[in-house]
């Protein structure tokens, strides 16, 4: 027996990037995985054409062992995500694990813009049309998705809910700045947000926990990170696979004693060295540091 074949897991963002690592490794350790997101086989595109549907990724979920379900979702709609956990409930009765890894900074972007360019321009000379994508795609999704798992786990006494944040270099530190205002801002929401939640959770035995991997090499990393200069520049020596923070994921959802993490923000490398997993290469890439 797989030793997450009994949990049922929710996915936000699966379609690509950490979500759909995410969801990959679950699948690996036998769950059934809702793979919800807003893109589909048969709907519109990301503006910039990043691959990956949530189709692709349950069936890649089923042909690992799990069981991929995929819920066409958009988590910025309290409607939406209302159904899928209404769905979840009856269909299971219960979710064991939410992993949180919407992130919709694309839809701000326009076609041919270069999403880097934002970081070399102070705050006045930015747009507002930034703060929606990423405040909405962002900690606003975390917040509806949590509510509603939180609800079902409340009622069962038990639960995981990991959110997956960015920019953080040192958890004792409260003054980094990831070079974006809102960027940075909508980071530092979903940290405080997190640890909140955890506060309010901990009563009910569900933790919260907060995951900061190293630079992932999503599809829109790979995209736009092609040359040899560019990879030198980004460091992309020290990347490391979406499949990494996933087998975080699996590793804290497999833990029984996972509330003893709650509350915390935790690196995947270091996680990785404690629970003993690697990162699809066989590595454990260690901590992620530009220089």
């Amino acid at each position: 027996m797989k030793r997450l074949e009994s949990k049922i897991a929710v996915v936000a963002g699966a379609s690509r990037g950490a979500g759909k690592g995410i969801a990959l490794a679950l699948g690996d350790a036998g769950a059934t995985v809702y793979v919800a997101g807003r893109t589909i086989r048969d709907g519109p595109k990301p503006a910039d054409g990043a691959p990956g549907t949530i189709e692709d990724t349950a069936e890649a979920v089923s042909a690992r062992g799990g069981k991929g379900i995929a819920a066409r979702t958009d988590c910025t709609v309290e409607e939406q995500v209302a159904a899928l956990f209404d769905r979840v409930k009856r269909e299971h009765g219960k979710v064991d694990v939410l992993a949180n890894a919407v992130w919709g900074a694309a839809d701000a972007f326009r076609a041919g813009e270069d999403p880097l360019a934002g970081w070399s321009r102070p705050f006045w000379e930015e747009s507002p049309r930034y703060w929606r994508p990423m405040i909405d795609g962002g900690p606003f999704a975390y917040l509806l998705m949590s509510c509603y798992a939180a609800r079902l786990m409340a009622a069962t006494g038990r639960g995981l809910i990991v959110g997956v944040t960015d920019g953080v270099i040192d958890t004792a530190a409260t003054d980094d700045y990831g070079g974006q205002l809102v960027w940075d801002l909508s980071h530092q929401c979903i940290n405080r947000m997190m640890r909140a939640m955890s506060v309010e959770g901990k009563p009910r035995k569900i933790a919260v926990v907060t995951l900061m991997p190293g630079f992932m090499q999503t599809e829109r990393v790979l995209a736009y990170v092609k040359t040899e200069e560019q990879k030198k520049m980004f460091r992309f020596d020290k990347s490391e696979s979406v499949e990494y923070v996933g087998r975080a994921v699996a590793a804290l959802a497999a833990d029984k004693n996972v509330m003893e993490k709650t509350g915390k923000i935790h690196f995947v490398a270091e996680l990785a060295r404690e629970y003993g997993f690697t990162d699809i290469d066989g590595r454990q890439v260690p901590r992620f540091h530009a220089t």
